[in-house]
């Protein structure tokens, strides 16, 4: 029997009831966090540090890479910031205990303890006498040094090796490294975690720290990018 235009709509209609809903679009809050940042450093591998707020001394790690034209995430661990919070990496002021925000190249790999297995980036092997020097008078300023020159203070310097903990794996962050200002801020590193807070780094489990050793390239050109979730720091407008 063939059925009449009004027999067939109520079939029709309680199979569209039952459906389930079409997919909506995505869009720009639902891509991956890279994706919506202003610049990603132009490599194919990107370390993301996000704090809720300036006012946060913890948040979230998250490595990725870049694969077939898509940002993949690679691994996500806890992560902590300064004391003092984080603050736009262009208004830091040394010895506040902040962490700078803005995106920053990773120069090289430091540790008191041995790189992993497959660690391809540079790497220095902390000794007795490697310091970093953060005195603003000192020609070295900013910088690790062998021995430490007679125009850095020591009460202006770390001596890496008495962070036995903290630097058993570590990157050094590009913040003001490159043209030094002095007074913004030296030493920040991304490194393993202590007891708290950080003096301005940013801190991980000692685990993850390994992790991020072994997969990062030199030329896959990975870079940090340190921010909040909203607001002028955040990582976004990066």
């Amino acid at each position: 029997m063939r059925l009449r235009p009004a027999a067939l709509a109520a079939p029709l209609l309680a199979a569209a009831l039952l459906a389930p809903p079409a997919p909506a679009s995505a869009g720009p809050r639902e891509l991956p966090l890279p994706d919506r940042m202003a610049d990603t450093g132009g490599g194919r591998q990107l370390i993301t540090a996000e704090a809720a707020t300036t006012g946060s001394t913890a948040g979230t790690l998250t490595w990725w890479d870049r694969r077939g034209g898509r940002w993949v995430r690679a691994g996500t661990a806890p992560a902590r910031f300064g004391a003092g919070g984080l603050v736009a990496g262009e208004r830091r002021v040394q010895g506040t205990s902040t962490t700078p925000t803005g995106l920053f190249p990773l120069p090289y790999a430091f540790g008191i303890q041995p790189p992993p297995p497959r660690t391809a980036l540079p790497h220095r092997r902390v000794t007795e006498r490697s310091w970093w020097c953060q005195d603003t008078a000192s020609r070295a300023y900013n910088r690790w040094v062998e021995g430490l020159p007679a125009d850095c203070r020591a009460a202006e310097a770390e001596h890496l090796i008495t962070y036995e903990r903290q630097y058993a794996h570590a990157l050094v962050i590009g913040y003001n490294y490159a043209r030094p200002v002095r007074g913004r801020g030296a030493g920040i590193f991304l490194h393993a975690d202590g007891t708290g807070a950080t003096a301005g780094c940013v801190s991980v489990p000692v685990a993850t720290m390994r992790r991020l050793l072994a997969w990062a390239r030199p030329a896959a050109r990975p870079h940090l990018a340190i921010g909040t979730r909203d607001g002028e720091t955040a990582l976004v407008r990066y």
